[in-house]
């Protein structure tokens, strides 16, 4: 069974002057991936110390086992087509989220993510707190 697991917290990678506007090009991310293969690439604040944004890239195929988070999550896919369901909707119909698609899920939500393309999807992510991922129900253990 595979769980979701940060590698070390990154700060910001990126300059910030309240006076200046922060340009970053996708060739300059910083992608650090788990051994699940997820990556992230910080763009503002320490996603385990407190709320944050990162660019969030998964695996074609990839399917999250049913867990929850402390902090609400908002996300825009960036490319790729995603599949996010509450663990209530589980077996139910899907729908498939793509390229400038918004979706939000709400801190302590049982919910399983999925990239369903052939190919990696990328989102854009924020988070109103620390980034956790806490398995749920059989996923637990």
């Amino acid at each position: 069974m595979a769980v979701f697991v940060g590698l070390s917290a990154a700060t910001t990678a990126y300059a910030q002057d309240d006076d200046a506007i922060d340009l970053v090009a996708t060739s300059d991310l910083k992608w650090e991936t788990t051994q699940e293969g997820v990556a992230f690439a910080a763009l503002d604040g320490d996603r385990f110390k407190e709320s944050y944004q990162a660019m969030v890239r998964l695996p074609a195929g990839l399917v999250s086992p049913v867990h929850i988070k402390s902090a609400d999550m908002y996300g825009l896919i960036v490319s790729g087509e995603m599949v996010h369901l509450a663990q209530a909707d589980i077996g139910g119909s899907e729908t498939v989220l793509k390229a400038g698609d918004y979706y939000k899920i709400p801190s302590g939500l049982p919910h399983v993510s999925k990239c369903v393309s052939d190919t990696e999807c990328v989102t854009f992510l924020y988070q109103n707190g620390p980034f956790d991922f806490l398995p749920v129900g059989k996923d637990a253990q």
